[in-house]
């Protein structure tokens, strides 16, 4: 079994984003994949709530901020939503599920602070450091017009980390999420410049 773990402890850093579209990218792969979400607010679950019945099929399992359990047998591939805050007990519980995890991050001053903090403690956990999960960085939300994507690419260039993409801002994912959708389940015509970004998180993600 392949498990994702998508985390940063900053809110709003696009993680239940990232977690459903790559959950959508292995399900219309024809995978066995589960989509799992420790936030108490449980926006990953509501949104399979709105997933159309006719779209590849994502399901879920019993698994919260105190009830951290390993998915049904059978499953091929998991990806875990985590909540703003992430770290201690919890941090510990759900890289022991992990194989690999991304962090997304924003092109703004607070969310490069809360992640360099984050990723310190990250590296510093013992599945890590054993290498039984690897870890990448994925920009979210990226104009590449503006300042603020550079300051973004000179913090990533400041860690020994892959850096898998730099996703744009834009409407498509709104959109799409709001229908219960991915990218990977619009006409590739409406999400090609989208896809082209992702590609080099497929490469990863399938490679592992």
């Amino acid at each position: 079994m392949k498990a994702f773990l998508i985390a940063n402890p900053k809110g709003g850093s696009g993680k239940s984003t990232l977690a459903t579209n790559l959950a959508g990218y292995f399900a219309n792969r024809g995978h066995d994949v589960m989509l799992g979400d420790t936030d108490r607010q449980q926006s990953a679950r509501e949104w399979l709530a709105m997933r159309p019945f006719e779209l590849p099929t994502i399901d879920t399992w019993e698994v919260g901020q105190d009830k951290i359990a390993r998915p049904p047998k059978g499953t091929s591939h998991i990806v875990l939503d985590t909540p703003a805050g992430l770290g201690g007990k919890l941090l510990d519980k759900v890289l022991k599920l992990s194989t690999r995890v991304i962090v997304p991050v924003q092109p703004s001053l607070f969310d490069m602070l809360a992640t360099r903090h984050f990723l310190t403690a990250l590296l510093a956990e013992k599945t890590v450091r054993k290498g039984k999960a690897d870890v990448a960085v994925v920009g979210m939300r990226v104009d590449a017009r503006t300042r603020a994507a550079g300051e973004l690419e000179r913090f990533f260039a400041s860690l020994d980390l892959p850096v898998l993409a730099y996703l744009r801002d834009t409407q498509v994912y709104v959109q799409a999420t709001a229908a219960g959708m991915t990218l990977f389940d619009l006409p590739p015509a409406r999400a090609e410049r989208d896809l082209t970004q992702w590609q080099a998180i497929i490469d990863w993600v399938d490679a592992g």
